[in-house]
């Protein structure tokens, strides 16, 4: 058996966050640092850990500082970007 240890930035990942969180992906581009914010809708709280899970991924790929803020009354989350 041949084990080699190699540089986890190596290992491209199977699963893609393509579908479902394509919209939100494509407008956090756009945000600008001190700028504007995102507004989304969620339903229950499975969706919102769906979607910062997705924006802290987008966070290490694209060495970039996304935060989120969440009014639960509402039920909306906001994504800014502070770097």
């Amino acid at each position: 058996m041949d084990i080699k240890f190699v540089d986890r930035k190596e290992i491209e990942k199977a699963k893609k966050r393509d579908s479902k969180f394509k919209p939100l992906l494509e407008a956090l581009k756009k945000l600008e640092p001190g700028g504007d914010a995102i507004e989304v809708p969620y339903h229950d709280d499975k969706n919102v850990n769906s979607m910062r899970t997705a924006v802290y991924q987008y966070n290490e790929k694209e060495d970039v500082k996304i935060k989120s803020g969440k009014d639960s009354e509402n039920k909306r989350i906001y994504f800014y970007r502070v770097k």
